[in-house]
């Protein structure tokens, strides 16, 4: 009888708790997130305005960064508007249908940063050890095809979880202690076996992720190899000079994912809000500081920056 009860509840409405065990602390962690954001928007916009509009930034590596800049906009705008409205409003509440596709598009993009800094990665080897072949070779037709690949990868890798997801009954608590939908921390409230879900999840970031690590990392071993046996110390440094924003970009990205995995694998003795405050730094930290490094370390940028900048506000200043 127990067991015909279960299976005739599932929940179709979730509550999310944003970080319990701190709610008496929810209004303070808000104004760092609501900072990240602004900061994670504006700069991201402007860098994608500037690359857009000036005609000097239309080569491959800066209309890579332009895509990485559109995704990292995607990426804070799934997850801290709602940590917000948790925090501000505690209006957590959530249908399934409504977790599944955040938890989609969140998924979805990681996984396209992911495949974007892969291609950077390459981008970044053809120019060091093809330099006079980069133009020919990274075409504005073939970076229009990458990122529309790199996309459908994302897309077509990640769209049978949601029915892995929906024919699941969902007949246990329907409390979610975070701040946005994942795959398994929804699936592990459901009634039916998830090992597939597991499985499949497990699956995909072996083949997507990791593996654009072990890429990532060979790329850079060739780029090195082909750095080291140039004959001038001054074309070395300017080399790996091109690489440095990249090399930033792809340690801040993977770094946080990182230690958070290793976190929740031995830091058994660690407080559960802990590792969903490393969640979200993993969502934060990223847009947040991908258009300032850009913007430090990358020259053509930084002077596009203070041109669009310092041109705003002399003819505000005439103006007035």
């Amino acid at each position: 009888m127990t067991a015909l009860n279960h299976t005739a509840i599932s929940h179709t409405v979730f509550q999310l708790l944003g970080i319990p065990g701190l709610e008496d602390q929810h209004m303070w962690i808000s104004i760092p997130f609501f900072i990240s954001y602004v900061i994670a928007l504006l700069g991201n916009s402007l860098l994608i305005c500037i690359i857009l509009t000036k005609r000097s930034l239309h080569e491959p590596m800066y209309l890579f960064l332009c895509m990485l800049a559109r995704a990292d906009v995607v990426l804070s705008t799934c997850t801290v508007p709602q940590a917000l409205a948790i925090f501000w409003f505690r209006a957590g509440e959530i249908s399934l249908d409504r977790c599944i596709t955040q938890f989609f598009i969140i998924h979805c993009t990681f996984m396209s940063e992911s495949g974007i800094l892969l291609v950077m990665a390459f981008d970044r080897y053809i120019a060091i050890c093809y330099p006079l072949r980069y133009t020919t070779i990274l075409t504005q037709a073939l970076i229009g095809k990458i990122g529309v690949t790199v996309f459908l990868r994302s897309f077509c890798t990640l769209f049978p979880i949601i029915f892995l997801l929906k024919r699941l009954t969902f007949c246990q608590n329907n409390t979610i202690p975070h701040t946005f939908c994942e795959h398994i921390g929804l699936a592990k409230y459901a009634c039916n076996d998830i090992q597939v879900n597991i499985w499949y999840g497990f699956s995909i970031l072996m083949l997507t992720v990791v593996l654009d690590v072990v890429l990532i990392f060979v790329s850079y071993v060739l780029i090195l190899h082909a750095v080291f046996h140039i004959p001038s110390q001054d074309a070395r440094h300017k080399a790996l000079n091109t690489c440095g924003s990249h090399i930033c970009v792809i340690i801040l990205f993977y770094g946080p994912g990182i230690f958070t995995i290793l976190t929740q694998r031995f830091g058994r003795h660690i407080p559960p809000h802990t590792h969903i405050l490393l969640a979200n730094v993993c969502m934060l930290a990223p847009p947040m500081l991908n258009p300032i490094i850009y913007g430090i370390k990358t020259k053509q940028i930084r002077v596009q920056v203070v041109h669009v900048l310092f041109t705003k506000q002399k003819s505000l200043w005439f103006k007035t």
